[in-house]
């Protein structure tokens, strides 16, 4: 918010750097500064911290983009010389009484004189960067009277709210797209393992403000269209792999397809049940932060339809196991 004393005040020799100086610049001198001077550092010394309220002050206003024009604004009139001229007519008048409310003081205390030397400065695109002013009213004569000046606060701009579709490789590996939102075309840069339903926010990149408020945000609904095979699963990659009767019950190697196209061999333990979990290390996604795991899901697939002979066998099997249960353990578990 702009003050008064901006007039007096030199930020940019208070941090010691050109006029023209950009953020890195700023910040880099601030906080030279800033630990130079820091009351932790100078329990016993008021001027140092007298000097670390200054350089603060300073870098309040130059790291703030809108405060920095301002600032140099006012700065440039107060140095004299400025010839204000306007684009609606008539609005030279009444321009001290302008700055004397914009800064709490009265009519003319602003002490700004057209001059005949220096840039002239146009009041309108002066008065949007402060947030417009209203019309000169008239008076019982029908002619203009003082302006009304009536400063509105910056407004942000709206987002935009979009969506991208995404192939589920190109969501677990990352990727650039191009979207077209609100008549404009966006390149997106997706990271790698973006989720179905997650939701991208670009800074700035919506509709513009109004008297010098930021730019809305664009906002991207991410869809992601499901794989034959692979799904997600956290940061790792899941995969579900049938395995026979035999394999499930007598134990044996299994080859199974990994997401960059090359195969693994795991081995299936004797007497696996449908379900079992088996963990491939960096075998799931390739992404700029490491290899990703993939969760191998062992299902046991019961044949649909038996043989006689087949059928024959599977009841041999069963006479031979006994009385066993496999539901021994659930029944006394319920029974508890």
């Amino acid at each position: 918010m702009a003050s008064q004393d901006w007039m007096t005040k030199d930020f940019y020799a208070v941090l010691g750097v050109a006029k023209d100086a950009d953020a890195t610049a700023i910040k880099k001198a601030y906080r030279k500064l800033a630990r130079q001077y820091h009351p932790d550092r100078n329990a016993d010394n008021p001027e140092a911290a007298k000097k670390f309220k200054e350089v603060s002050e300073a870098y309040a206003v130059l790291s703030n983009e809108q405060d920095r024009k301002q600032y140099d604004a006012i700065r440039s009139m107060a140095g004299g010389g400025a010839r204000f001229t306007s684009g609606s007519g008539g609005a030279n008048a009444g321009f001290n009484d302008l700055f004397g409310s914009m800064f709490g003081g009265g009519a003319g205390s602003g002490g700004f004189a057209g001059g005949t030397a220096g840039a002239d400065i146009n009041i309108d695109d002066l008065m949007k960067m402060f947030g417009g002013y209203s019309s000169p009213t008239r008076g019982r004569d029908g002619r203009p009277g003082p302006f009304n000046f009536s400063f509105s606060r910056p407004k942000r701009g709206q987002d935009v709210v979009t969506d991208a579709t995404l192939e589920f490789r190109d969501a677990v590996n990352g990727t650039m797209v191009e979207i077209t939102a609100d008549g404009r075309a966006v390149k997106v840069r997706i990271p790698a393992g973006v989720k179905d339903g997650q939701k991208i926010r670009l800074r700035g990149k919506g509709r513009p403000g109004t008297d010098g408020g930021d730019a809305g945000d664009m906002v991207v609904n991410i869809k992601v269209r499901p794989h034959p095979v692979f799904k997600q699963d956290g940061k790792d990659l899941r995969l579900s792999v049938p395995i026979s009767l035999k394999e499930a019950a007598l134990g044996g190697v299994v080859e199974v397809p990994n997401f960059d196209g090359t195969f693994s061999k795991i081995k299936v333990k004797p007497g696996t049940s449908s379900g079992s979990v088996v963990r491939l290390r960096g075998k799931g996604a390739h992404t700029p932060k490491g290899n990703t795991d993939l969760l191998v899901t062992l299902e046991v697939a019961v044949p649909k339809q038996l043989s006689a002979e087949a059928r024959k066998a599977l009841e041999e099997f069963d006479a031979a196991m006994g009385d066993a249960d496999p539901r021994a353990k659930l029944k006394e578990a319920v029974s508890k």
